[in-house]
């Protein structure tokens, strides 16, 4: 069971990171794994930047062994680093404002009110992405135990106007509050 890097060979699948389908040409990253339902395995298909932000110990060695000529190959090694250093980061899946008042934050253990700014985590297991819990954007600091998570918040996150990102980075370097 090798992992791979290679061309997508029409535009059908879709990216086990964002949802979103993997353009027919557009390079992928394919990580093998035993099927839980059936003999044999599984392929499941990731954008190279959702891999990085995501499966970073899947593809880092998949990346080395590539003969490829992926053109953002520096960006791609620094993502997967730094998601190596930072182990939490790879759960982030966005960034929303609460629907509701029920859920409390997987740091501080307080409610996060409705309308305030939450970061979805999901952790991975058996071939699936799987909800677990929110984070307050202004715990980010210490659950992830960095503050520099606004590629992951973009990255997973459908169109954010300016003022929502300035809001955001203010609350995750500490010098504004999130409104609720």
């Amino acid at each position: 069971m090798t992992h791979t890097i290679e061309p997508a060979a029409s535009g059908r699948a879709k990216c086990r990171g964002c949802g979103k389908p993997i353009a027919k040409g557009e390079l992928r990253f394919g990580e093998r794994l035993p099927n839980p339902f059936a003999d044999g395995e599984m392929t499941l298909w990731f954008h190279l930047q959702c891999a990085a932000l995501k499966r970073p110990e899947s593809l880092k060695p998949t990346l080395q062994e590539s003969t490829l000529d992926i053109e953002d190959a520096t960006s791609l090694v620094r993502s997967m680093e730094f998601g190596l250093e930072h182990r939490r980061l790879e759960r982030i899946n966005g960034v929303e404002k609460a629907t509701s008042a029920r859920a409390r934050c997987r740091s501080c253990r307080e409610v996060i009110s409705k309308g305030q700014w939450r970061i979805p985590l999901v952790f991975f297991e058996e071939g699936m992405f799987n909800a677990s819990g929110f984070v307050h954007v202004t715990c980010a600091a210490q659950f992830f135990e960095t503050t520099d998570i606004l590629t992951y918040i973009v990255h997973f996150t459908d169109e954010l106007p300016p003022e929502d990102l300035e809001e955001l980075q203010q609350a995750l370097d500490g010098s504004g509050k999130i409104s609720p």
